[in-house]
């Protein structure tokens, strides 16, 4: 089926931060401070950058599809822009491989996606160029099923779990690489029988970090990157100027077409934040932050006791719930039910839910100058509702049959790295056991 015509999108001033790089200290982090500073969020596999002995030859930039003006249209960070400019540099992408190269009148560099070469390696034993269809990926998790879909901004798994029960959650993981160890998460819960599919994104949204390494090398070879935001490799938006980011919202229907079987009743993406601080545990759970508002009556009963509001999920609602008790005690619920309205709720272990509502305009403040990373100072947590909280994959639950109700899971930085340990350790252990058999 053709893919619909799509119009030119404005990115939203929620992911825009027009900031000056100080040409005195070019390799001071400017943004992403939260996520690699302070979190020190594994990024060490998702990119790496090598120069070539041989540049290639005209012909195979021509079957590239040429970046360079796009990148420079849409990034934030003028510095970078500027070195490209001076430098001469032009920006290619290998649509088949996913591979970007700077081309310079003396040499040539190439971004490879490693991340994404891994996990596919591990699904299907090789790199597709193409669309596949489903074949077993015992290699990845037993008894599932992979597919995948090729796209301009690096394709899609698609994986069907044990479990066909059709009452289990579809898991997308929208934001792959992004969001370091999201993609184990999704494993664990099709493993343990939690989910019945998921969708991954294997693309880049155009703003993932770099390693000090990596940086180390392009300074080296005369291409000083500033760190923040690194925008001008991997692009933000596509040739339509719609955000990468967004790739898997907007195509939510067509995803669960391809994963066949009844179309699911309940969403749950799965997302990776940085807490207000180190031991942060909390799970929280967006709602809805942006038209279309959710309404506390669609997502169970309410009662309002004085300033506190307490909630009976609804029985998907609930579902859903316990299912993230598998990840922490500490689970929270945020939505906003208008623009003045926001309400912030703690999950109790008898799944009800009890908290408060307030004005976010004069409540949520953000973390560090400069970037969007709010919390609410009251409670020290942080607040999903600010950045969206998933408004364009509900917009698109809403086209099913089902009306599926989507769960915006954020996961902080150390849970995630624990299921990683535990989803490897778990390998070691079947390695081991079927090399007893």
């Amino acid at each position: 089926m053709p893919e619909p015509i799509r119009t030119p999108a404005q990115i939203s001033p929620l992911f825009m931060s027009n900031f000056e790089v100080d040409e005195n200290a070019p390799f001071t982090r400017y943004l992403n401070r939260l996520e690699v500073e302070i979190a020190r969020e594994d990024y060490g596999e998702l990119k790496q950058v090598e120069r070539l002995t041989t540049c290639p030859d005209d012909a195979f930039f021509d079957g590239c599809v040429e970046l360079t003006e796009r990148l420079l249209e849409t990034s934030q960070n003028r510095y970078n822009c500027s070195l490209i400019r001076r430098e001469k540099i032009r920006i290619y992408m290998d649509h088949a491989l996913y591979h970007v190269y700077y081309r310079m009148p003396r040499q040539c560099l190439r971004f490879v996606p490693t991340w994404r070469e891994k996990v596919l390696e591990q699904v299907f034993g090789f790199i597709p160029a193409g669309d596949t269809e489903w074949r077993p990926c015992r290699r990845l998790l037993d008894s599932s099923a992979a597919k995948f879909l090729a796209d301009k901004a690096g394709g899609a798994l698609l994986l069907r779990g044990p479990v066909d029960n059709p009452e289990l959650p579809v898991l997308t993981v929208s934001h792959g690489p992004y969001d370091p160890h999201t993609l184990e998460v999704a494993l664990y819960f099709l493993r343990y029988g939690k989910g019945r599919a998921a969708l991954i994104n294997l693309g880049f949204s155009g703003r993932e970090p770099l390693t000090d390494e990596n940086l180390a090398k392009l300074k080296t070879w005369g291409v000083p990157l500033n760190p923040s935001n690194i925008d001008v490799i991997y692009p933000y938006v596509d040739d339509h100027g719609q955000p990468n980011c967004y790739k898997h919202e907007e195509s939510l229907c067509r995803y669960i077409n391809q994963l066949g079987g009844p179309e699911p009743e309940l969403i749950v993406d799965v997302h990776g934040y940085v807490g207000t601080h180190a031991e942060d545990n909390r799970v929280l759970v967006g709602m809805g932050g942006l038209p279309p508002y959710p309404q506390l009556a669609e997502l169970g009963h309410t009662e309002q006791r004085g300033e506190v509001l307490e909630l009976r999920p609804h029985s998907r609602f609930r579902r859903g719930l316990a299912m993230m008790r598998e990840l922490s005690p500490e689970i929270f619920v945020q939505l906003c039910c208008d623009a003045q309205r926001g309400c912030h709720l703690r999950l109790r272990d008898d799944l009800q839910l009890v908290g408060r509502t307030f004005d976010p305009g004069t409540e949520v403040i953000d973390m560090l100058p400069g970037e969007t990373r709010s919390f609410l100072p009251r409670e020290n947590i942080r607040w999903l509702p600010s950045a969206g909280a998933n408004a364009l994959q509900r917009m698109q639950a809403c086209k099913l049959g089902t009306q599926a109700l989507c769960l915006h899971v954020e996961i902080p930085t150390r849970i995630r790295q624990r299921i990683a340990l535990k989803m490897k350790q778990q390998a070691l252990e079947d390695s081991y056991l079927s090399s007893e058999l």
